[in-house]
């Protein structure tokens, strides 16, 4: 089966842009013996929420590691942009304004939300030859972050320990926005959260969409994806089975997809 099939939505940049903001070409990731991809294909358009989604095992996490620079494919290539680019490594896929959200977040409960948000990337000021934490301006970005491009309300002060679930995604999704990034990758963003946490979140990420941001959903959630996502992609078994728009299909067609590769 081609990685593309007929169920693909139009892939036109929705901003009329000639070229989408993220393109996979034949990409194939190979572990030893195993295949993890073969041949898929996809794009994200600029300003779009596209979700990628499958049953454990199909893939999702390893393209995602692709995208934001851990693994490299084996064939194949990536766009961003239109132009070619080939990550190393993470700090690579940063630097060309990819930032992921894993779902473990990685937080520092016992220490503040402006600490955890800037820890590695704290602003300094210098005091002669020596360099220092600007505690003061570290707290008025945290708090202009989660205030202006979350459009929400958290102390920056406060430590993330008494914060909700809900709470603490929006801090893991901050912390990727101090580094200022136009495609945000969200790696099972409601995992394991109350209903009223799991809307909290997908409010964040409409917003994050409304101020520009490309978002990239990885999941095998399907309540997550209806109501949220553009567009969707289905990986089965390391290929990519269709893509389709959000509002066109079922969830009774995309439970199809994840375990068949096909439609019921």
């Amino acid at each position: 089966m081609n990685s593309e099939t007929t169920d693909i939505a139009d892939d036109a940049p929705a901003s009329g842009k000639t070229e989408p903001k993220i393109a996979v070409d034949d990409v194939r990731k190979v572990f030893g013996r195993i295949v993890a991809l073969e041949d898929v294909n996809l794009t994200v358009r600029e300003n779009e929420i596209f979700a990628v989604v499958g049953d454990n095992g199909a893939g999702k996490s390893t393209l995602m590691n692709v995208l934001c620079g851990i693994h490299g494919p084996t064939t194949g290539s990536l766009r961003l942009d239109g132009r070619p680019v080939a990550f190393e490594s993470p700090d690579e896929a940063r630097a060309r304004g990819i930032e992921t959200v894993y779902q473990d977040l990685a937080l520092m409960d016992d220490l503040d939300v402006a600490t955890n948000i800037f820890m590695g990337n704290f602003p300094e000021r210098r005091i002669g030859p020596v360099s220092l934490i600007d505690w003061e301006e570290t707290y008025r970005r945290a708090e202009r972050i989660i205030e202006t491009h979350l459009e929400r309300t958290i102390d920056p002060r406060a430590e993330v320990a008494f914060h909700s679930g809900g709470e603490r995604q929006l801090v893991a999704i901050a912390r990727a926005l101090a580094f200022d990034p136009d495609v945000v990758i969200l790696d099972e963003p409601t995992s394991a959260l109350s209903v009223d946490a799991t809307e909290l979140v997908q409010d964040t990420v409409r917003t994050l969409q409304r101020n520009g941001k490309t978002i990239v959903i990885v999941s095998h959630s399907l309540d997550e994806i209806f109501g949220l996502a553009d567009r969707v992609g289905v990986l089965y078994q390391g290929r990519m089975a269709a893509i389709m728009d959000a509002d066109d299909v079922s969830k009774a067609e995309l439970s199809s997809l994840m375990v068949s590769g096909e439609r019921p």
